[in-house]
């Protein structure tokens, strides 16, 4: 049995339902403190808080879970950088209750990671025996989840993979699910409500940077292919950590053209950097399509189009009746 923690988030939602699609037991575990009830669809469901460790104990499933997805956390640089209490609280914290009271009974764990581990890359594309420096709290929690996860599958003889995601971005093709957080802080949601009129216009944080245009330039990864990658991340013997991104960084203003090029025009303006930013993010897959067998299969395209589609219909997010 697996236990998605996070899954009525964006991608443990996702995850969630190429387990349901497979016919895989599972359990999706969250506090929809960030996650949506209506993200569960058909999958089994405990309200539990990660960061109480009695609920976490309490509320395990009836059937030990032998695999874990811990998909669960908070995601905001800028948040973490304001606020870096509610970062090792909801993700340090929580992951700590998690283990404790699952590490008997666990065989493999799933962990979702980070790019931002890895801070300031000193090359690009990044591979993961790059130094990891993390330029904010939300990169050191994640990290120091990482380590943790080492130690505990030592000490009590579990695996452990940390999937380290670099932009997650797209929808559900199907239509199901898509990416709704609140506030929205990710940049292809933000520019397609900008081009459709839902907010005002997309502010673009720093057009200084050393990079072709002077806009930060990311590798963005579709969604369902981050999903795929965690299946196959629990069926195969894996390192301690994997790159999941496409190798190819768009930068702001790219990804502005793309959304237009779906959408329309996006009403941007430019303001300062936003702390805790690097400059460039772009994986090195390699080891990702040796290990797993691996390869994003959704173009940038696929991903704005996805998006879209699912923002169009959904203008209130899963609220929308």
């Amino acid at each position: 049995m697996v236990l998605v923690v996070g899954g009525a988030g964006f991608v443990g939602s996702h995850v969630a339902k190429l387990l349901r699609k497979q016919g895989t037991p599972h359990v999706i575990a969250d506090n929809l403190s960030s996650g949506h009830r209506e993200a569960v669809l058909g999958s089994e469901f405990a309200h539990c808080d990660l960061r109480d460790p009695a609920d976490a104990a309490r509320r395990r499933p009836p059937q030990p879970a032998e695999e874990i997805m811990l998909c669960a956390g908070s995601i905001s640089v800028g948040e973490s950088v304001r606020d870096p209490d509610i970062y090792y609280k909801n993700n340090l914290g929580a992951a700590i209750n998690l283990l404790s009271a699952a590490k008997k009974t666990v065989k493999k764990v799933v962990f979702s990671s980070t790019a931002a581990v890895y801070g300031e890359p000193t090359q690009i594309p990044i591979a993961e025996q790059h130094p990891t420096i993390p330029k904010n709290p939300y990169g050191e929690t994640k990290l120091a989840i990482e380590r943790l996860l080492q130690w505990y599958a030592a000490a009590y003889e579990f695996e452990a993979v940390s999937l380290r995601y670099f932009n997650a971005a797209g929808a559900d093709p199907e239509g199901e699910l898509g990416e709704d957080h609140d506030p929205e802080e990710h940049l292809i949601p933000l520019a397609i409500d900008a081009a459709l009129g839902r907010r005002p216009p997309l502010t673009v944080f720093g057009d200084d940077y050393p990079t072709h245009d002077g806009t930060c330039i990311r590798d963005y990864i579709h969604v369902q292919d981050l999903a795929a990658a965690h299946l196959l991340a629990m069926e195969h013997p894996c390192p301690p950590a994997i790159n999941l991104g496409t190798g190819r960084g768009h930068s702001v203003n790219e990804i502005i053209r793309a959304v237009e090029r779906v959408v329309g025009p996006v009403p941007h303006e430019f303001g300062p950097r936003r702390e805790g930013d690097p400059a460039q993010l772009v994986a090195s897959s390699q080891l990702a399509k040796r290990a797993l067998g691996w390869e994003p299969e959704n173009s940038l395209e696929q991903i704005v189009t996805h998006a879209y589609e699912w923002r169009k219909a959904h203008a209130q997010g899963y609220a929308t009746k």
